[in-house]
């Protein structure tokens, strides 16, 4: 794929390779070491519009930025303009300089809520959100899905009536609600978002592999590429697409544990990155061992002793 820098209103990137906001996932570490590692653009975990507005601590903390966060870009999810353009406007995202709204978040809580993908039946009311939302000066971005069942295409809607009320890029995931995340993404699909808007769209869906990205984005035309849970095992997949040396994997590991260790008590880190551990685990010889020990671990010495017994 060419790597290029990207406009987004009157931020431009580093690069086209971009890391999904991931819940549970994203939070400042971890998109420090993807930073560290090249990645171009990173989110925020999803981030509740109304959590904000109720001074929800826990929320509060999803917004945690890290030094190489030079595009502050948080992700909100929430289906009330009113809600949604106080967020955007509070002291807690004074800081930000993109706020991308989740249109594409499958899961029934959410779902249900009338938030997520989905907001894809309802165009109209997609744009009047990132209307408000632009209100508050921030560029305004969208990650959308194909749609809500395969009978139905609404990405091409969509995307028409977010970028005719304001949103400055797009990032689409290659495939339905009903699908969450499997099969193969719809290439063929995201192209056609491509062709319908005057702003990048970001292709995302189905890269674990440099391959993946170019056939991605040979496929699609897109002005970019996101990586979601291929970045999760291997963040160095960044290094890999920008053609860049990797590092060390271990040190690297062992980095998300002590950038963790700057805010949190060590117990505390050792709990949290178990879930972690587990996905840099994923494919390591005797992975199944490594795992039950990264579980049964309380501190994050006993955590490193493990990096160094792994083959990478």
């Amino acid at each position: 794929m060419e790597i290029k820098s990207l406009s987004i209103g009157r931020l431009s990137t580093k690069n086209n390779v971009f890391l999904a906001p991931l819940a549970g996932f994203t939070d400042f570490a971890f998109r420090q070491i993807c930073y560290e590692l090249g990645a171009g653009l990173c989110f925020t975990e999803m981030v509740s519009a109304k959590g904000l507005n109720y001074n929800n601590e826990k929320t509060k903390d999803l917004l945690r930025c890290s030094p190489l966060d030079y595009i502050k870009a948080v992700q909100l999810f929430g289906c009330e303009e009113d809600v949604l353009e106080k967020a955007a406007k509070s002291d807690d995202l004074k800081d930000f300089d993109i706020i991308d709204i989740n249109m594409g978040c499958p899961v029934p809580k959410v779902f249900n809520n009338g938030e997520g993908s989905k907001l894809m039946e309802n165009p109209t009311l997609a744009g009047k959100l990132v209307n408000a939302v632009s209100k508050s000066g921030k560029e305004v971005t969208v990650k959308m899905r194909l749609g809500i069942e395969h009978e139905k295409d609404l990405a091409v809607d969509l995307a028409k009536a977010v970028y005719e009320n304001g949103a400055k890029l797009i990032t689409v995931h290659g495939r339905y609600r009903e699908d969450y995340y499997s099969g193969q993404p719809y290439y063929d699909k995201i192209a056609e978002v491509v062709n319908a808007v005057n702003i990048p769209v970001i292709a995302n869906g189905g890269v674990f592999t440099k391959e993946d990205a170019d056939v991605l984005m040979e496929n699609t035309g897109a002005a970019g590429v996101m990586l979601a849970r291929g970045a999760l095992n291997r963040p160095w997949l960044f290094s890999e697409i920008l053609n860049k040396p990797v590092k060390d994997k271990k040190s690297i590991i062992k980095r998300h544990i002590d950038l963790l260790l700057q805010v949190y008590p060590d117990n505390i880190v050792a709990i949290n990155m178990r879930k972690q551990m587990a996905l840099y685990l994923a494919g390591v010889k005797d992975a199944k061992k490594y795992k039950l020990m990264a579980f049964e671990a309380t501190s994050t010495k006993q955590l490193k002793q493990i990096v160094n017994e792994l083959q990478l």
